[in-house]
């Protein structure tokens, strides 16, 4: 049997599940139903030797690292393409299309959104080997999902005749998100939740392109071709894809092309676009409350509570959405949860840190989280993975003392590299050029107090940095 070719799209933002999904980590890299992230799930699902190929992930530069170790963490080898700019998911699956197609001219692709839940992984590697014959046939396959309910957040799909592959149908139309009434009387009819997830020969949907969307498709096939490698990630021509038009693989494709067929998936499936997504999928508990983390409830019922990092109580409440973190909580009434896009834009208009960025802020190297802070001062926990080295900078308005909680830090301070043991400490002078790094086996863990006039990320003047970031 022919083996596909994940193509995982890994580039969203996810601003409906805030304060936990922001730019500067996205929902398909957080843990948010279960113990592993979307993202994780998604390879995982696409981990049959049998019927998978390694897979081709699709995201932003600053999440390229972040991709690769959790790719890793879950034992799945994959290929990390970085999308210089984002343009939607048209040029995204294009190029991942053409960069399938440059490995193997026969290639069958299944694009798969990598911040969607699947709850039936058997069933859903069933739709895939149903989908395959109909896909080598030059039908383009999306995965319909027989509804559980009339959802006013999906897109549906109508049905035509039987393809000449079992259960595999023609399209006969995609239909926007639907009123409540117009969505009962779409299920009543048969018709199916669009997943947005698809399958093809790669040769057929970059001819489809071709017909369509001609620019998008030159601009991608540029894109590979001028593509580097660069510490292991292909890395597309950024000149060349910003030439692409910014517009979905739907729009682009899907509601043009005559070779549009769709299989039914009986799996359990969501796009998890929003906190009552999320209550959908999630187990619950006797009171049907949907609890991650830590959390304590009392007379309360039907409610999302996710808790990061510290006890949550909820108390006589009915659905409500709940979310904690360190520096930001969400109270909203489940039915209004797809008004947090609203909130985080108005939170964005008041250039407000919170909307955008983490306390915890994650590096190639690992990550450091923002303890404390005021006049003059920062504290911040800082966790270097094993083989992790920070750039060779210096600082022109604050000094750094430095405490080894757990492992052995290698420094560099000038001309000297010496090692800073567990409970031992080391001071960085204004302007001292200097490096901390981990040689050894387990997360070196510290503890920064910085002090100085300008505590800002940008007084960093990189001298050296292994990562090649600007």
């Amino acid at each position: 049997m022919t083996r596909i070719v994940p193509i995982l799209l890994a580039g969203g933002t996810g601003t409906r599940l805030w304060p936990v999904s922001r730019d500067a980590l996205p929902k398909q890299f957080l843990p948010l139903v279960g113990e592993r992230s979307t993202y994780q799930e998604t390879l995982l699902r696409v981990a049959d030797p049998a019927l998978f190929t390694p897979p081709i992930v699709i995201t932003g530069s600053d999440f390229r690292f972040f991709a690769r170790r959790q790719a890793e963490d879950v034992g799945v080898e994959a290929t990390v393409a970085i999308e210089p700019i984002r343009r939607d998911s048209g040029p995204a699956v294009a190029a991942a299309t053409a960069l399938a197609r440059s490995r193997d001219p026969d290639a069958v692709v299944l694009a798969l959104a990598a911040d969607h839940v699947i709850l039936d992984p058997v069933e859903f590697r069933s739709t895939c080997a149903a989908g395959v014959k109909a896909a080598q046939d030059g039908r383009i396959v999306t995965f319909g999902i027989v509804p559980t309910a009339p959802k006013t957040s999906y897109g549906y799909i109508r049905r035509g005749k039987v393809t000449g592959v079992p259960e595999v149908f023609a399209v006969d139309a995609f239909v926007e998100k639907p009123d409540a009434e117009t969505a009962a009387r779409y299920v009543a009819g048969g018709y199916l939740w669009n997943s947005g997830n698809f399958l093809y020969r790669a040769e057929t949907l970059l001819s489809e392109l071709k017909r369509f969307e001609p620019g998008m498709l030159a601009a991608a096939e540029a894109a590979v071709a001028r593509a580097t490698t660069d510490l292991g990630f292909v890395r597309l021509d950024p000149e060349s894809f910003a030439a692409a038009p910014q517009k979905s693989i739907d729009y682009a494709v899907m509601e043009k092309t005559d070779r549009a067929a769709v299989v039914a998936g009986q799996f359990r499936w969501s796009d998890i676009g929003s906190w009552d997504a999320i209550f959908d999928v999630a187990e619950r508990d006797a009171a049907g409350n949907a609890v991650h983390g830590t959390a304590v409830t009392l007379d309360a019922h039907n409610c999302v509570i996710h808790s990061t990092d510290r006890l949550t109580a909820v108390v006589g409440l009915r659905d409500v959405v709940v979310v904690s973190t360190p520096d930001a909580v969400l109270v909203v009434p489940r039915e209004r949860a797809q008004e947090v896009r609203e909130l985080v834009a108005k939170l964005k208009s008041a250039r407000r840190t919170e909307a955008t960025d983490h306390r915890r802020v994650h590096r190639p190297w690992g990550y450091y989280d923002s303890v404390d802070s005021g006049e003059r001062f920062q504290v911040k926990r800082i966790v270097v993975q094993p083989a992790g080295t920070l750039s060779l900078q210096k600082h022109h308005h604050r000094a750094e003392h430095w405490v080894v909680v757990r492992g052995t830090a290698e420094v560099t301070l000038g001309q000297d590299v010496r090692e800073v043991h567990e409970n031992e400490s080391i001071y960085i002078p204004i302007g001292a050029v200097h490096r901390l790094a981990n040689r050894g086996k387990i997360p070196l863990e510290l503890i920064e107090v910085q002090t100085g006039s300008y505590l800002g990320e940008d007084d960093i003047v990189r001298i050296e940095d292994v990562y090649r970031r600007n």
